[in-house]
């Protein structure tokens, strides 16, 4: 990765990127997963939200492994606001396994399903007139296909982070979203559960209870690199061309789809091919915090720089300027560290510091604006599904947080400077850099286009 080139010595770009001029052919080369004849214009939905208002939603999973599973059981089985009415995996192990203790779990609350679909075809999911939403919880190489087939279907999405895998994606999911009018949540928890944690420390940073932020450290973990494993025997009863989707072509390993049901997170976020690497799996997360502090849901940086002092430790150190002047870095303390002319606060999912020692516990003044406080991610996304609420973390929040590590995941590969215009979603006057915002994807799963 630090060489930008692979095990068998091709750059990113020989091996998964285009130029600029075959992105002309992603927008309308392959068929994508609905068939011959295109991508569907994506829909007005603003109707599909009142036809059933403050009915049960019914929610089609698409995605089994531990984040779907997860979701199913902490926030879906026991509510009585939604219900399962159709499940996905690629894995008809792991989907039947899922289906069943579903509809267990709905016969021993005494419910019924007048519609319950398992299938191996996501496709299918969204078709089906008994789903109004999706709950969108696959690698990540999937995220912008997925949801852009759920918006043309006219379904409610809920995605996973991060949102998308390419800079790209951002740009067209971020369209296609906001011109359907459908409900759209990503995936980003730390703003409405653990604690509130992380909205009260959003809520100190943005009412300067430690002066001006001058600097963000957000730490996680390491950019990706090429996939350099093995090839296994594939499991019965797994599409495994369909788990690779727009993906490079490749054999079949366990630790990119563990077989069957399992309670581990697979390491395929460690590979370009399908993730931004551990960076962006909590990057998502923490760059997240860090932009809902700096109240950049919409924007995001004008400059990459690298490492300060011109070398590169470890993979550490790439820094992003924003148009405020704050110097968001990767490294530090696991978390985000926030650094102001008044103090310092770091806040991570199972602790707070703060310098002076008692900037947590200060009173705001009164009336000073404050973040909202949903009951829960899934239920929040029931809430704007009904038109109750405003997505607390919206698709073009989603998309410019994950946009921001794939910034720096760039910056490690190519070892230099970027400057970057947010609002056009490409690079200035570096062709580049701009021809990686995209890559090829196999000949069936192309990109699709609203």
């Amino acid at each position: 990765m630090s060489e930008g080139r692979d095990a068998a010595g091709l750059t990113r770009r020989e091996a998964l990127g285009v130029g600029l001029a075959g992105m002309a052919g992603l927008a309308t080369g392959g068929a994508g997963l609905l068939g011959v004849g295109g991508f569907p214009t994506i829909v007005q939905a603003a109707s599909v939200r009142g036809t059933r208002a403050n009915s049960v939603v019914r929610l089609g999973m698409v995605g089994m492994g531990i984040r779907g599973r997860n979701i199913m059981r902490s926030s879906v089985l026991g509510s009585d606001r939604c219900v399962i009415t159709a499940m996905c995996d690629v894995d008809r192990t792991r989907l039947n396994h899922y289906a069943d203790e579903g509809e267990s779990k709905y016969a021993d609350r005494g419910r019924t399903v007048s519609a319950f679909v398992r299938t191996q075809v996501d496709d299918e999911v969204y078709a089906s007139d008994d789903v109004d939403a999706v709950v969108i919880a696959t690698p990540d190489h999937w995220h912008a296909t997925q949801c852009l087939h759920a918006l043309a279907a006219g379904k409610h999405v809920y995605c996973e982070k991060p949102l998308t895998h390419t800079l790209h994606e951002g740009r067209v999911l971020t369209e296609a979203a906001e011109k359907s009018g459908l409900a759209f949540l990503t995936g980003s928890q730390q703003r409405t559960e653990y604690g509130h944690r992380f909205s009260r420390a959003v809520d100190l940073v943005r009412n300067g209870a430690i002066g001006r932020v001058q600097t963000v450290n957000v730490g996680v973990g390491d950019p990706p690199r090429f996939c350099d494993l093995g090839e296994e025997e594939a499991p019965m009863g797994l599409d495994w061309d369909r788990w690779l989707g727009p993906a490079p072509e490749r054999g079949y390993h366990s630790d990119l789809s563990p077989r069957g049901v399992h309670g581990h997170y697979p390491a395929f976020r460690r590979y370009i091919e399908y993730s931004g690497g551990y960076l962006a799996d909590m990057g998502a997360h923490h760059y997240d915090i860090a932009h809902w502090a700096m109240e950049m849901d919409g924007d995001g940086p004008m400059r990459v720089l690298p490492p300060a002092g011109g070398f590169w430790p470890d993979q550490r150190g790439v820094r992003l300027v924003y148009p405020n002047g704050v110097v968001v870095t990767h490294g530090g303390p696991n978390g985000t560290t926030f650094t102001g002319t008044g103090g310092t606060l770091h806040v991570d999912r199972g602790r707070s510091v703060t310098v002076p020692g008692d900037v947590w516990e200060r009173e705001l003044e009164e009336g000073a604006a404050l973040v909202e406080r949903p009951r829960g991610h899934l239920d929040h996304f029931i809430d704007c599904v009904h038109g109750e609420a405003t997505p607390i973390c919206g698709v073009e929040a989603g998309a410019r947080t994950a946009a921001a590590c794939q910034l720096v995941n760039l910056c490690y590969e190519l070892r230099r400077g970027l400057t970057w215009d947010a609002s056009a979603w490409r690079f200035v006057d570096d062709e580049e850099a701009n021809e990686l915002l995209d890559y090829e994807r196999r000949e069936g799963y192309g990109l699709p286009v609203a």
